[in-house]
Parts: structure tokens; sequence; C-alpha cells
């Protein structure tokens, strides 16, 4: 069986990292490089760095905290924000990503999808999927939660791993920084409707929303922001929890 990972999300703006509510009103919650130390020493399965503002001030400092990262720490990083080339991508894992997270380019330019898996590996490329509702009905928004598409994120996710996508990172605009649990239906029928690995992000409070999703869907991680930095709790305390509850842990030193 495949093991269950709880994967720290780390929003980053000029070089900090922040957090806000239904991607906006973002607040500043500290350094990432300090964030790195951390989670490394609280044996995270992962880390994925996301760049909100994408700008080339950014873009270099987000290239800066990889290659720091990456000498401090042994887990697997992913970083996305802004990727819309090939150059992009290998700037990234240059710095020390392991995978790359491709969201709104996985809209507007598809056919970059095919090349980074031909060219890095499909392990290397995680396709985003930020999603809102209106009404009953779930759409695809991109641009960092900016602009509505007219797609479905099941059947877009069905169309990522087709591309070549190895994961799915499925990110919950409505819950965002809620905190109030993960949207558990969606995320079965997504998980239930592809092949490959999906990351559920959006919504996560105590460590049962933890439960709830690795234990009552098919997602294979659960990715957490607001949970970490908010209180006292941290992957450790949450890998036991879920451990006691039977859900597959990666075994650890």
């Amino acid at each position: 069986m495949l093991k269950k990972r709880v994967i720290p999300v780390l929003l980053l703006r000029d070089g900090r990292m922040v957090k806000g509510v239904r991607f906006a009103d973002y607040r500043d919650t500290g350094n990432p490089k300090t964030a790195v130390r951390i989670y490394s020493a609280q044996d995270a399965d992962e880390l994925v760095f996301l760049d909100i503002q994408a700008s080339l001030q950014s873009r270099q400092a987000l290239v800066d905290i990889l290659r720091e990262a990456a000498t401090e720490c042994f887990m697997p990083l992913a970083a996305g924000g802004g990727i819309r080339t090939i150059e992009d991508v290998r700037e990234l894992l240059r710095a020390g990503a392991d995978k790359v997270v491709v969201t709104t380019a996985a809209v507007t330019h598809p056919q970059l999808l095919g090349e980074i898996a031909e060219r890095f590996g499909a392990q290397s490329l995680v396709a985003g999927i930020d999603y809102r509702y209106e009404g009953d009905s779930a759409k695809v928004w991109i641009r960092c939660g900016t602009e509505r598409t007219e797609l479905d994120p099941v059947a877009h996710a069905v169309r990522l791993a087709e591309l070549g996508a190895g994961e799915i990172l499925l990110n919950s605009i409505d819950r965002d920084g809620v905190m109030e649990g993960y949207d558990l239906a969606l995320a079965e029928k997504l998980a239930q409707a592809v092949s490959i690995p999906v990351i559920v992000c959006g919504g996560a409070g105590n460590f049962m929303h933890l439960a709830d999703l690795l234990k009552g869907t098919q997602a294979s991680a659960a990715a957490c922001a607001s949970i970490f930095h908010f209180g006292d709790n941290n992957p450790i305390r949450a890998r036991s929890y879920l451990r006691n509850l039977d859900v597959p842990m990666r075994v650890l030193k």
C-alpha cells in the first residue's frame, strides 16, 4: 500500500512567507528559510513552495530559498509560481527542486506539460488545479485565483494526467485558509478519475481533517498551511495522530 503524506505548503511573496483566506488578504507569516529548517527537523514528507507573485524579483528569492533548502534538508522539494517555459523549469530544478508545480500554464499552454515530462520525467511534474464553486458547479481558476475558466476540475485533471503530469495538486479556493475541512467529495471524485497521486490542499484546521481526507478518500497526500502556521501543530504530531488511526505513513528514523 502506498504511504500517505503530509505536506506543508509555503506561500511566498518577495521572499517572505504569507498566508491568506480564499486567495486574498495575505499576511506575513515569517521567514521561509527558518521554516525549512523547522520542517526538516520535524520530518515533513515533502515541502511545496508556491510563489504567488511570480515577478522577476520574487523568482530570484524563490531560487535562493530553494538553493539553501536543498543543502539543509533531504525531503523532496516542489516549487511553482509563474512557470511558463522549459527554462523556468530548468532553473528551479537546478536550484534544488525535485518537482515543479504548473497551474496557470497547464491551462494556457498545456503543451508545456508534455515537454516537461519528456525532458525531465513525469515524476518531476505536479499539475496544479485551483478551483471554486458557483452554486453546485466547480470551475477551474487560474492566475492565482483571479481568472475564471469554463473547465471542470475533474475533466481537467484527467487531461493533465494524459499530458504527462506525475501528480495533481488540487486546491480549493473556497476553503483556503478557512480551516473547516477539505472538500472531500470533489477530492474523492477526482482521485478516482486519475491513476496518478492526488495532493489535496485547502481547508485543514485540525488533525481530524487530515484523517478524514486520507482515510475517507483515495487522495495520496494532505497539503497544509494554516494548521502549521497558526498554533503549535507540526508534522510530527500530525503523523503520530494519523498512525494511531491506522493511516499508512512513511517509517521515520
